[in-house]
């Protein structure tokens, strides 16, 4: 995989740069701008270079059309906060390959940076049609001279914007692929041990392939959030009204079955009548969740458990928060397992979405841990096995 130190002298030159600006944003406020920060590092690099920096990104799930609510204006806005310590300037273009775009281009000057609008609004971008991709990447690759991939967050889509424009520019990854495709080698090829997974999050269904990839690596596997009931009910407990995948029960049986104790499951479940930030939330056992109450977060003797294993280990991956962590009062779980990858001495791995919106949101800086994932998607595809199209483009010549 090429880097851009393998594109030669870069001053002057044209760089697309395919970044992963895709934060959440309401009422034009950011509520959480760590992908905007993990993109600097290569842009910084490019702009310093004497590169005219043109950025393409998307946001949200506008479905091929402009909407109001989608646009990247306040990205670039935070873009330029962000930047100006640096000396460099950045632009916004309200369209993805247009006139606004096409003359924004012409007048960027040697280390300036342009961010074209969100390029969802195009829906050729999403096309699963080669052609209709193709096009628009065309378009995209006559703005430019070099293309540079460095959302990794996008890596596993097949999009005009990350895998076709590819093919049609001298590329290479940046470093912030390059430094998430490091940490994800580390976590599967050779781990140092222990090595304790812990999944979490609303499904069991989401976490299978990654469950069924990791099992043979891992020393640990520690299952809480929403998915944890379905494990629970699978050992013959009642969960009440707590999220419950029934067609996955069997599957789960045999995991329980296979894996001795390497799967580890709460003790203890904070439960709560109602899906609510004031429910009266209690601590119950594990195997005592009264039919009338659901599950909303594991218990502090299961956060302290939980906590044991991971201190013990070299290598933690972390994906999927513990439980509603957005409501205080069952945030408890997320906020232990957080507070023990802080104190890992070995590589800490947060492994983006939620769980990277959760240690933000319960006030853990990024630094605290070993890499913090901006692309849990991609994360979790890469975990699974699978190939995914926008790094194996960057591979070909």
């Amino acid at each position: 995989m090429k880097t851009i130190e393998d594109l030669g002298d870069l001053a002057g030159q044209r760089v697309l740069v395919r970044s992963d600006l895709n934060v959440p944003i309401k009422d034009e406020v950011i509520g959480d701008d760590g992908r905007i920060r993990a993109s600097l590092p290569t842009l910084i690099k490019l702009a310093k270079a004497g590169a005219k920096v043109i950025v393409t990104a998307h946001l949200g799930r506008p479905k091929g059309e402009p909407k109001p609510e989608f646009t990247l204006a306040p990205v670039a806005k935070r873009l330029g906060e962000l930047l100006r310590p640096e000396g460099i300037t950045v632009h916004f273009a309200t369209d993805v390959t247009g006139d606004a775009a096409q003359s924004a281009v012409q007048d960027l000057d040697e280390g300036e940076v342009l961010l074209l609008e969100n390029v969802r609004y195009d829906p050729r971008e999403e096309s699963k049609d080669e052609s209709e991709r193709a096009a628009l990447a065309d378009e995209l690759a006559a703005l430019a001279d070099v293309f540079v991939s460095d959302g990794f967050g996008v890596v596993h889509r097949k999009q005009a914007s990350v895998y076709d424009v590819a093919r049609k520019l001298p590329h290479a990854a940046g470093g912030l692929v390059l430094a998430e495709v490091d940490v994800l080698k580390k976590l599967t090829e050779d781990p140092a041990r222990p090595y304790v997974v812990v999944l979490g999050g609303a499904k069991v269904s989401d976490k299978l392939a990654v469950i069924d990839n990791l099992i043979a690596k891992a020393d640990k596997l520690l299952i809480g959030g929403g998915m944890v009931f379905t494990f629970l009910k699978a050992q013959g407990h009642e969960v009440g009204k707590s999220l419950l995948e029934e067609d996955q029960l069997d599957i789960v049986r045999g995991y329980l079955k296979d894996t001795g104790e390497k799967i580890v499951l709460p003790t203890d479940i904070v439960v709560a009548p109602e899906f609510k930030a004031d429910s009266p939330a209690t601590v119950v056992a594990a195997d005592a969740i009264p039919a009338d109450q659901l599950g909303l977060d594991i218990g502090p003797e299961s956060g302290k458990a939980f906590a044991t294993a991971i201190a013990d280990a070299k290598t933690v991956f972390w994906n999927g928060p513990m439980g509603v962590f957005e409501m205080a009062a069952f945030a408890g779980g997320t906020k232990a397992v957080a507070q023990a990858l802080t104190e890992v001495d070995g590589l800490s791995v947060v492994g983006g979405g939620d769980s990277a919106a959760a240690v933000r949101q319960l006030g853990f800086a990024d630094d605290a841990f070993g890499h913090i994932s901006t692309g849990g998607g991609a994360s979790l595809e890469y975990l699974e096995g699978k190939e995914l199209p926008g790094l194996a483009v960057l591979e070909e010549d």
